[in-house]
């Protein structure tokens, strides 16, 4: 079954006030999608990873993709495209706070600082499925960059800059070679494979019961 944005988040209310709380659906998200990079790759310990997050709960699902990387021994740099301050959410602000603990992650707000790096893997952590309207910096620029690099790149939930729902695309995108979508697929995206990638679809410990009246 595919399912829309909207949906989805109602899903995810419904989980929430059923007591399993986003802060664990981010933490099944970003396990999850390390599980399939190690299904694909096995040993992580000598890749280097690039990630960018977002403000939102698609940057905190990619900050607990970093944490969970680094326990596999990657060599793992987080962008996080904005101000600490302005993160969106206290599911990645917490996330965040972690990191901010961690010698293992190193952490950087400046796209300058990773120009010249050349990751084996790029986690796109951006904007997941909270598209709306055109492309805007410092993402614009992170997109540039992602797009123009060598590495395996894997999106979180979805490819930023894609609309998850129509499949169709913002004047920006990221083309990934692996998306890792949670709970259900989402409508747009099979029709967008060459901008998807493989497709994982995660089941994240939402109850089923959190769908009544949804879908």
């Amino acid at each position: 079954m595919e399912i829309t944005v909207k949906q989805m988040y109602q899903i995810e209310e419904n989980g929430h006030q059923m007591g399993f709380p986003r802060q664990l659906m981010m933490e099944n998200a970003g396990a999850s999608l390390v599980k399939e990079l190690v299904n694909k790759f096995g040993n992580l310990s000598s890749k280097n990873v690039l990630v960018f997050a977002g403000l939102g709960n698609n940057g905190g699902d990619a900050l607990v993709v970093a944490r969970h990387l680094a326990g596999h021994g990657s060599k793992v740099t987080v962008v996080l495209l904005g101000d600490p301050k302005d993160i969106k959410t206290i599911e990645c602000k917490a996330n965040w706070q972690v990191l901010q603990k961690m010698k293992s992650v190193k952490l950087t707000h400046a796209i300058n600082d990773v120009y010249d790096m050349k990751p084996d893997i790029i986690v796109d952590g951006i904007l997941g499925t909270g598209i709306s309207g055109t492309i805007r910096e410092p993402q614009a620029s992170a997109i540039d960059l992602i797009n123009k690099t060598k590495a395996f790149k894997v999106a979180v939930d979805v490819p930023t800059g894609l609309d998850p729902d129509t499949g169709l695309t913002s004047d920006k995108y990221v083309t990934a070679d692996m998306t890792v979508t949670f709970h259900k697929m989402k409508r747009g995206m099979p029709k967008s494979a060459d901008i998807c990638g493989t497709i994982f679809v995660e089941k994240i410990g939402i109850p089923p019961e959190a769908e009544i009246g949804v879908l």
